[in-house]
């Protein structure tokens, strides 16, 4: 009797567990039988998987902090490689966090293990030549977007477009009046849904520049609304400590950054993942970003890429406007969304057409490309 096929996976934060745990039900869709083993967090957890050690003994994020737990992250990959080549699973998926899972997945290939990368590093941007490193880590990359599945196509890299997950959960044409009626907002009357990131760096550097553009947008257009979505109880704290002394018509959610968005008839957006979730929502945005100044001047020499934003990377052309270091100025910030408040349907009719295109069914399509990978010899 053969044992069922073995799958290992590893996620290392909470965003890896989400597509791992899509990915490991659309596979035992299509095998009943599949075993998961790995490291995960709550929800393939849920699905099966038999996690060798806590997620959470990876989920670290920071210069100083990896350098800080360095020795145990790689102690940890030494004994996951050995765990693993004893318990020889038919393909190994790392799931995001390239860092960890690149060099885990290159000694396990070496060992005669099928790998698989979910969700590209950012390496059409900046640092280029990791493609290599790539190519000798994974049998199969599966992509969120497609420039990046063009990208290593022309780098000799298997690659597999999947589709964006979020692409597939929201929406085509998001009920602002419902998402108005549950924050308690107007139906009618402009509302501005202001994101200065998720970090406390981000807020600090860009929270007080989005509440002064707030400010001047109220004088521009009289009657204006508000709406700040927090990410954490720190991130809410540190914004009240911003808006202590100004008279701004904002409310403050606790989470809830998607019905914000759905409430919303533009975005003032910090540069990230969150410029996704405005583009599929459907709602014009202005984006801007603040570095440190050496940082900037580093960065600037080391990426490829002509934009910062998701939505330009996706269009392939400059979608909405960018708006960094000394150009971000809150009368700046202000006089570009202004605009956008009544006409925004040259970005919006450009954000459906890419939404249309990251609906791939993501989880069923990654799915497919790794069992497609499994019946190779």
């Amino acid at each position: 009797m053969t044992r069922p096929q073995r799958i290992a996976l590893v996620a290392g934060e909470a965003s890896g567990d989400i597509l791992g745990a899509g990915l490991m039900q659309a596979l035992k869709q299509q095998r009943p039988d599949i075993e998961f083993i790995g490291v995960g967090g709550p929800l393939m957890q849920a699905e099966g998987l038999q996690p060798y050690f806590p997620m959470e003994r990876l989920a670290v994020m920071g210069l100083v902090e990896v350098l800080g737990r360095l020795p145990e992250l790689l102690s940890r990959r030494k004994r996951l490689v050995q765990t693993l080549i004893a318990a020889q699973p038919d393909v190994f998926i790392g799931i995001d966090a390239p860092d960890f899972n690149l060099g885990l997945e290159f000694k396990l290939r070496r060992a005669g293990i099928k790998t698989v990368h979910y969700v590209s590093p950012s390496v059409w941007a900046w640092r280029q030549k990791r493609v290599l490193k790539i190519r000798d880590a994974c049998d199969l990359m599966l992509t969120l977007f497609p420039f990046e599945a063009q990208f290593y196509t022309e780098h000799g890299v298997p690659v597999r477009f999947v589709g964006h997950s979020l692409a597939d959960t929201i929406p085509l044409e998001a009920d602002r009046a419902a998402a108005r009626a549950e924050l308690d907002l107007p139906p009618v009357g402009p509302v501005v849904a202001l994101m200065p990131g998720s970090r406390g760096g981000e807020v600090a550097k860009l929270g007080s520049l989005f509440l002064d553009a707030a400010q001047r947008l109220r004088e521009l257009r009289p009657g204006i609304r508000f709406v700040l979505p927090c990410a954490s109880a720190e991130r809410r704290a540190q914004l009240e400590a911003l808006l202590a002394g100004r008279d701004l018509p904002l409310s403050l959610l606790d989470g809830r950054s998607h019905t914000a968005l759905a409430a919303c008839d533009a975005v003032l957006i910090a540069s990230g993942t969150a410029t996704l979730e405005a583009l599929l929502y459907k709602r014009p945005m202005v984006v801007a970003y603040k570095l440190a100044p050496l940082t900037y001047r580093i960065l600037r020499r080391l990426v490829k890429s002509p934009y910062i934003s998701l939505p330009n990377l996706l269009a392939q052309r400059l979608l909405v406007p960018e708006l960094i270091q000394d150009a971000a100025t809150p009368e700046a910030l202000a006089q570009t969304l202004l605009p956008l408040l009544d006409n925004g349907v040259a970005q919006t009719e450009g954000f459906d057409a890419i939404h249309r295109t990251l609906r791939q069914g993501a989880s069923q399509s990654a799915a497919t490309g790794v069992l497609a990978l499994l019946e190779r010899n």
